[in-house]
């Protein structure tokens, strides 16, 4: 996985980290409601890197938290997911709306070797500055540039420029700008 060869996902060494994952990610999801927002120790512990003053609205969902490098003042709206199986990098000052889903995890297109659990990790990649709407989507291995915006529900299946908006499925860039 961590090589970026295709691997079988039901790994017990895989599901020993996803459990690790979980008991972190149930912690923060538990925390009283005067600390919501920031992040539980165990969530701040298990990912690889956590700028200052970033905040998680619970839920949260990762699948392993460990790839998951997010710089300052980083937020995240309740109920977003980041299925974290390649390296997730989140730049400085960026916004993701609720429900937001991040997934680096590429599936198998064959049948056969899709029954087998094969998938393959593709790194996501997003600048500072940007803003994702509520109920977007990041595919496997797109990189966003800095300062772009991603419409509420878009699913981002390619790479968006620094500076761009994009928006619908598969999202698009606007032909106009916006004010």
């Amino acid at each position: 996985m961590q090589a970026g060869q295709w691997y079988c996902c039901l790994d017990p060494e895989l599901d020993a980290l996803r459990a690790q994952a979980r008991r972190a990610v149930h912690a923060h999801n538990c925390c009283p409601p005067d600390t919501r927002g920031s992040m539980a120790p165990d969530l701040r512990a298990l990912f690889a890197r956590t700028g200052s003053d970033c905040l998680i609205e619970a839920p949260f969902h990762c699948a392993y938290g460990m790839n998951i490098h997010l710089g300052h003042r980083v937020y995240f709206n309740a109920g977003c997911t980041i299925l974290d199986t390649a390296p997730v990098h989140v730049g400085d000052d960026t916004m993701f709306g609720p429900n937001v889903q991040i997934y680096s995890a590429q599936h198998a297109k064959n049948p056969g070797e899709r029954a087998q659990r094969l998938e393959i990790a593709l790194p996501v990649t997003i600048g500072p500055n940007v803003w994702v709407g509520g109920g977007a989507i990041l595919m496997p291995g797109i990189t966003i540039g800095d300062g772009a915006t991603i419409g509420a529900g878009s699913v981002v299946t390619k790479d968006v420029a620094a500076g761009e908006t994009v928006v619908g499925n598969p999202a698009r860039p606007l032909k106009t700008k916006l004010t």
